[in-house]
């Protein structure tokens, strides 16, 4: 496979996660009135809820005025994507989980994005996971399928960044192993 289709193809995952993001929101938002509950699985682990998000993550920022929540999280947020797309492009270093874990980050960015310029009230998030007391909540807050994707793939990009980092410092220190073996 070529590299420009090598590039091209994890955008894969990008439309995958838009399209099960905002098929799931569209699902919430036709089933469940804003800010009702719906069913629970598991006991009380996972529970659906419909809620709007005009903020961010943890809802920073919903009381800004509309302009403003409108100027930092869409405009900025598109700025990052457009400056993370030319990024990956131009880099020929990222292995291909690098490449996926980015397409992932993307969809679930993009995700978002269109809930923030397409409905008023915000982000739709639904996801609700007991969380037993860790960190002082009983409850994580609610999220959707967009940030699971920047979430996980984010966690997986870093820990492929770090795999990366500790084998070439591997490879260097052997590389100077075998230079001064061949100097003697």
């Amino acid at each position: 496979m070529n590299f420009q289709k090598k590039k091209l193809l994890p955008f894969i995952l990008t439309a995958v996660v838009i399209i099960l993001d905002q098929i799931t929101k569209f699902l919430i938002v036709k089933n469940i009135p804003l800010y009702s509950k719906g069913p629970s699985f598991f006991g009380d682990f996972l529970e659906i809820w419909h809620v709007a998000n005009p903020g961010i993550a943890f809802s920073f920022g919903d009381s800004l005025p509309y302009i403003l929540r409108k100027l930092c999280f869409v405009a900025v947020p598109l700025a990052v994507i457009v400056l993370v797309i030319c990024v990956y492009f131009r880099n020929t270093e990222f292995t291909n989980l690098q490449r996926w874990s980015i397409a992932g980050i993307l969809g679930g960015g993009f995700g978002n994005i269109i809930d923030r310029i397409f409905r008023p009230e915000g982000v739709i998030d639904f996801i609700s996971v007991k969380f037993y007391g860790l960190f002082g909540f009983q409850r994580w807050p609610t999220f959707n399928l967009a940030d699971s994707s920047v979430v996980v793939c984010g966690i997986i990009l870093f820990i492929s960044f770090f795999i990366t980092v500790s084998k070439e410092g591997k490879n260097k220190s052997h590389a100077k192993i075998i230079e001064q073996d061949s100097s003697n």
